[in-house]
């Protein structure tokens, strides 16, 4: 199984900019050192409180300044809310970025939740899902011919031409999956239709969200898998990964971990949910129970998994290294 680092590019009241060179520098550049398999950001436009504890950085910018401080690790946005984006807008800067880290970037998508993002943006929420589509489908064509032209329900153009174009198109990973019901989010504790349809004919990974529990993890992969081949498609042609976030502690005593890690969990992510949500969800607890649920992952068949560390400390990257990747999965 591979291991990516998502940079802790979230940011709350009492950050200081020094966090961005820590991020964006410091932090990619030991990541790549260390044998990390991919270094992603997460995107929120706007805060979302009772979901979150703050926001983040722009993704692709943040990216930007990733790509040019290494020369190797694979680059990737977890999770690009592209509804949000302008087709030729965003295939000129996707092109650019994978142009400037000489072909490292791959592009994870994902359709949004937060409403206020969506209002802000002026597009209905109920529309997110054929956006999302849509935007696939447009990028794709921009950023694989000449002279294109494309006739959608939300976006049209003509003639457009994007240069410089990626010498291959990017692995495109797709994220969905169960998540637990919330006020404050539509989706549902099941794999929706729509979404298994998206992943089938967009993705070459399947991200499979954390915002639920194990076995919904587990039962996502087997409903993806069981319905592939109804629409044509070999299960085997299609990897599959998971986005997680924890912050490890290193003990094998679980109250003393779970004692440490309440705190930097639940300024990322917020107190609405509760504090045996986010055990459920992420991978909290001793050193052995973050194996255990990895090892649990692993046997499912997940391929790749990025975490996102809950505080922006350089330690974290290192301990996630030392102490889960490389002792118990290389």
């Amino acid at each position: 199984m591979k291991f990516g680092l998502t940079v802790p590019t979230f940011t709350w009241p009492g950050l200081d900019r020094k966090m961005a060179r820590l991020v964006t520098r410091d932090m990619a550049q030991r990541a790549e050192r260390l044998g990390y398999d991919s270094i992603t950001v997460w995107d929120h436009l706007l805060s979302a409180p009772g979901l979150y504890g703050g926001s983040w950085m722009d993704p692709l910018m943040v990216l930007s300044c990733v790509a040019g401080a290494t020369e190797r690790i694979a680059l990737g946005t977890h999770i690009l809310v592209v509804p949000l984006r302008h087709p030729v807008l965003l295939a000129k800067e996707l092109a650019t970025l994978d142009h400037m880290s000489e072909g490292r970037f791959f592009f994870g998508v994902g359709p949004g939740w937060n409403e206020p993002e969506f209002t802000a943006m002026g597009i209905p929420m109920k529309e997110r899902g054929r956006r999302t589509d849509e935007v696939l489908d447009a990028v794709k064509l921009l950023l694989t011919g000449e002279n294109v032209s494309f006739q959608g329900r939300y976006w049209q153009f003509e003639d457009v031409t994007i240069e410089p174009r990626p010498e291959r198109y990017f692995t495109v990973w797709v994220a969905g999956g169960s998540r637990v019901p919330d006020a404050l989010s539509p989706d549902k504790p099941y794999m929706v239709k729509s979404v298994m349809h998206r992943i089938a004919k967009h993705a070459d990974v399947f991200t499979v969200r954390a915002s639920g529990k194990l076995e919904w993890v587990v039962r996502d992969i087997r409903t993806m898998r069981e319905y592939l081949p109804s629409v044509g498609r070999d299960p085997g042609t299609l990897g599959i990964a998971h986005v997680q976030a924890g912050y490890v502690v290193d003990t094998d005593d679980t109250e003393k971990a779970l004692s440490i890690q309440r705190k930097p969990m639940e300024t990322i992510m917020g107190t609405n949910r509760s504090w045996e949500h986010l055990q459920g969800c992420y991978l909290l607890g001793s050193v052995g129970d973050v194996v255990a649920k990895l090892k649990a992952l692993e046997e499912a068949g997940i391929e790749h998994v990025t975490i996102q560390p809950a505080a922006p400390e350089m330690e974290q990257v290192e301990l996630w290294m030392d102490r889960i990747i490389r002792p118990h999965f290389r």
